[in-house]
């Protein structure tokens, strides 16, 4: 069973889509006619490269802070909260390399980085990096995804109104992020600090526990410090940077799984299969935050292929688009600021609430309740 596409009008100065063009069709190429076209030394990592990154964020980290706390000023704090919650999103994204395993060939030198990057922005890096490959295992899967996978019309119906605003309204949706960590977002059940959470198998209980444990250690560290420095220091210096990290990480994660100009499809049954899965994702331009979210942007190919460095990503998707042709949803051109982005996320929420219990081939649909 297949539902038939809903289009959106593009957005002034978007790129055209094709109108007879179906997202969903079967590509005419193959996940080995992508991977030949990207070049090889794409697919090399570096630690050494890869650490330089870590240096460089943690740099700026700790001199953000040492300024603001120079200055002190309520004139500059705002500035600072939005400076430094997008460098906590940036060292996320370098955790994410680790849990790939794009950061080094070395998995106890992913695994030390993963902890420390992760754990420094309340992250349990085993229990995401293991919900995180279900993700990508599963990409563009109605049922088995694990990222703003959608809801189904009976679950829609079963959600309460504090889950609906979590998932549907701003600003709860851009907030929602700690709560998928703890297991308490609709249709998915699981928190990743429990080791015996069904998100696990047996032989993962030691790395959850373990990442758990470090998850712990950075909340009494921020507790003893909240004595230290008092309350009002700590929610100036790193808790009010965390909630715009939230922000990043939710606005971020949403927007490569929901489509604008076209809808997105998901599949079910024999229609799904890892390629096109990873298709249904959706590259962006964060103009000048590119580089410092580490061109987290170029998320097709990183789906296709997440091995690859983030700091390939840019040249391999050039190499990969002849290729994808009409599937690579081309992403329209930010300023130094994406605000462009507040469009499609607005549209998103208003359109994008439910698909259909049924169908192999399916789109979002709109609740006129909602």
């Amino acid at each position: 069973m297949v539902a038939r596409p809903v289009k959106f009008s593009p957005a002034p100065q978007e790129m055209e889509q094709d109108e007879d063009f179906d997202a969903s069709a079967r590509p005419p190429f193959t996940i080995a006619d992508l991977r030949a076209a990207i070049p090889k030394h794409c697919w090399e990592r570096n630690a050494w490269k890869s650490m330089s990154y870590v240096i460089r964020d943690v740099a700026i980290v700790l001199a953000l802070a040492a300024a603001a706390a120079n200055m002190n000023s309520w004139l500059l704090w705002p500035v600072y909260w939005f400076a430094q919650g997008t460098m906590f999103w940036a060292l996320f994204v370098l955790g994410h390399d680790c849990g790939h395993g794009s950061f080094s060939h070395n998995k106890t030198l992913n695994s030390i980085i993963g902890h420390l990057t992760h754990s420094a922005i309340l992250v349990p890096y085993h229990g995401w990096r293991i919900s995180h490959r279900t993700h990508h295992q599963n990409h563009g899967h109605a049922d088995n995804d694990e990222s703003w996978h959608p809801v189904s019309e009976k679950q829609l119906k079963r959600m309460d109104w504090l889950a609906r605003s979590g998932r549907f309204k701003l600003p709860w949706v851009m907030f929602v992020y700690p709560m998928y960590l703890w297991g308490r977002t609709p249709g998915k059940e699981g928190s990743h600090f429990d080791p015996s959470s069904p998100l696990f198998a047996p032989s993962e209980r030691k790395d959850v526990i373990t990442s758990t444990v470090c998850w712990g250690a950075m909340v009494a560290l921020l507790a003893g410090m909240t004595v230290a420095a008092g309350p009002l220091w700590m929610f100036k210096l790193y808790f009010m940077p965390y909630w715009i990290n939230v922000i990043w990480l939710d606005l971020v994660t949403y927007l490569h799984h929901h489509g604008y100009e076209q809808k997105v499809p998901w599949y079910r049954g024999k229609e799904w299969s890892y390629m096109r899965g990873g298709l249904s994702t959706i590259d962006r331009d964060y103009g000048l935050f590119n580089n410092i979210h580490h061109d987290i942007g170029t998320h097709v190919v990183h789906h296709l292929f997440p091995q690859i460095p983030h700091y390939h990503l840019v040249e391999a998707t050039k190499a990969a688009k002849p290729i994808l042709g009409k599937y690579y949803r081309e992403p329209r051109k930010s300023g130094p600021f994406p605000v462009h982005l507040l469009q499609p996320l607005m549209k998103s929420l208003q359109e994008d609430h439910f698909v259909a219990n049924e169908g192999d081939v399916i789109y979002h649909q709109r609740d006129p309740t909602i």
